[in-house]
């Protein structure tokens, strides 16, 4: 997997060159007819060791930007919108036993959910890395500014 990745400050956030991403920290990658999604390394690394994943179930139907689930960290309750309207046709059971996951691999077994898109167009109006990168720059800039 290939990375393009923003320094500030002491930090390091990648961000993977094959992904698309919302404005929620929120990475999307397609996998055929589905999409996978999980948390950007970014909103990762800002929330803190994830402690608990409670995700919506198989056969929920989403409207884009409605809650994908939550999850529990030291530092924070996140809530996590969907980026595209869908059908969740999986979660990922291991984050129940090992929510450290989304830390460790965010975009890879870290992943939350797949969705099957509404709409699969919508897929390709989210961000591509080259536009989400200095997005995401900047809103670490002024979050480690404050």
């Amino acid at each position: 997997m290939d990375f393009l990745e923003a320094h500030v400050d002491k930090f390091v956030f990648r961000v993977a060159l094959d992904y698309r991403y919302s404005d929620a920290e929120v990475w999307t990658q397609r996998e055929g007819s589905r999409v996978r999604v999980g948390l950007t390394d970014y909103l990762q690394q800002k929330s803190g060791d994830v402690a608990f994943v409670n995700l919506k179930e198989i056969g929920t139907v989403l409207n884009a930007d409605d809650e994908l689930g939550a999850l529990e960290t030291i530092k924070v309750d996140l809530v996590i919108p969907t980026p595209l309207a869908g059908k969740i046709v999986a979660v990922n059971a291991a984050l129940a036993d090992h929510p450290e996951l989304v830390n460790g691999d965010c975009y890879g077994e870290g992943w939350l959910a797949e969705i099957e898109p509404s709409h699969p167009a919508d897929y390709d109006a989210l961000l591509d890395a080259e536009t989400y990168l200095p997005q995401m720059k900047a809103r670490a800039e002024l979050e480690q500014a404050k």
